[in-house]
């Protein structure tokens, strides 16, 4: 039986019943952490009370939304609770491990496997478009396997800018989404709805059969201007062994017109989610090619996740909470070593001084050089990131101002 979402008074004895392991994420508003229940491992994500004041509608329309989905593709919701100062929800934990780096670990991944791996992720947006939910985030990285098994199922997690709309007809007009995952719509503020969880579909499948990204522009301003185009482009080197059909699946989706996108419904008849116009041709290397070269990019997250976590022990107010050096990812010191060795190496570097700690050293430190090298892309990125709100203002500026010649 769930509690309900106001005054709950065996909240402490609830908090009891989970004993608290590893860090796995950190975002704005608190960190998830993995635990222990009489149950089995879940997943919790503990929200600080004074990041949300004035806010805390929010997380109980995420309440609301996460106890209704009931799907084989979704993360179940298995409890809440809260304390003084935080809010806990818990949910399903997967541990198969993410999209692309589960399929990176198979002998092969055919152009029939994507399909069967779309559908699914289709099939769970499809049950939430039909729930009125658009999830607004749709990315690989929130696409998990629930377990190691082989024949797991794939979930989709993360709610956190999830939204229930009122109405059909609701329109959201506030900026949400990941970088190179948005919809045009929703990067000029055009109010949107559920088709950008379609225009996202259509990124994630066309990522997955090439290994890299319909659209590459690292400024936002570039980024809007080619999503507005809508010119898709197949390279004949990438593409010459995929189908007509995912072809033409993918430019559906992509399509810059919210109102010319098919819905989930219409998206999941399309006969090349059946796997039978699909090809046998092996993607695998493209794929672990395009995991490569995010190596980088996940060591400069892991270090920015050690930051988050700093940052948030500094607001924490009770001391069981408190998440230190041994809730950091597993290997993440590692990785974020690793991957700016295979950087390194990418630009005829040396990599001696940069090599991760050895397994089982203990709290593996970066090097100096590591650590400045990672810290320097982190700054860059920052910058680029300023730049980028700059820009969009500037666009956004002169948009108003045709807008005003026009009348």
């Amino acid at each position: 039986m769930l509690n309900k979402l106001h005054g709950q008074p065996d909240s402490y004895d609830r908090k009891s019943r989970y004993r608290f392991g590893k860090t796995l994420g950190a975002g704005t508003y608190g960190i998830v952490r993995e635990a222990d229940c009489p149950e089995g491992k879940v997943a919790v994500k503990i929200i600080l009370k004074k990041n949300v004041r004035g806010n805390e509608q929010m997380v109980y329309d995420e309440l609301k939304m996460l106890q209704r989905m009931q799907h084989p593709h979704i993360v179940k919701f298995h409890d809440w609770f809260e304390s003084r100062d935080k809010y806990y929800i818990v949910t399903q934990l997967a541990t198969g491990g993410e999209l692309f780096d589960r399929i990176c670990e198979k002998g092969k991944f055919t152009e029939k496997d994507a399909a069967e791996t779309i559908r699914q992720v289709l099939d769970a947006v499809n049950y939430l478009h039909h729930n009125n939910v658009v999830h607004r985030d749709l990315k690989p990285e929130n696409l998990l396997y629930l377990t190691t098994d082989e024949a797991s199922s794939l979930v989709l997690a993360d709610f956190g800018i999830a939204k229930m709309l009122d109405s059909q007809n609701e329109v959201l007009t506030t900026m949400a989404g990941s970088f190179g995952y948005a919809a045009p719509e929703v990067m000029l503020k055009k109010g949107h709805g559920k088709p950008v969880d379609m225009w996202s579909m259509g990124v994630i499948t066309y990522t997955l059969l090439c290994g890299y990204s319909p659209f590459r522009s690292e400024n936002l301003a570039d980024l809007i201007e080619e999503c507005k185009n809508g010119r898709v482009i197949f390279h004949e080197r990438y593409w010459k062994e995929v189908s007509p059909e995912a072809k033409e699946f993918i430019k559906l989706l992509l399509q810059p017109d919210q109102t010319k996108r098919p819905s989930s419904e219409d998206a999941l008849g399309h006969v090349w989610l059946t796997g039978k116009t699909a090809s046998d041709h092996n993607l695998l290397p493209e794929i672990r090619a395009y995991v490569a070269k995010s190596r980088l990019r996940r060591g400069i997250e892991l270090v920015k996740l050690a930051n988050r976590i700093d940052a948030l022990k500094m607001q924490e107010d009770e001391e069981e909470d408190v998440p230190g050096e041994a809730d950091m990812p597993a290997n993440a010191r590692e990785a974020a070593g690793e991957a700016l060795a295979a950087h390194s190496t990418e630009r005829g570097l040396t990599t001696s001084n940069t090599a991760a700690p050895k397994a089982g050293s203990g709290k593996g430190r970066l090097s100096k050089i590591a650590k400045s090298a990672i810290f320097r892309e982190v700054v860059l990125a920052k910058v680029r990131e300023m730049k980028e709100q700059e820009a969009q203002k500037e666009f956004e500026k002169t948009a108003a101002e045709q807008a005003t010649k026009k009348k």
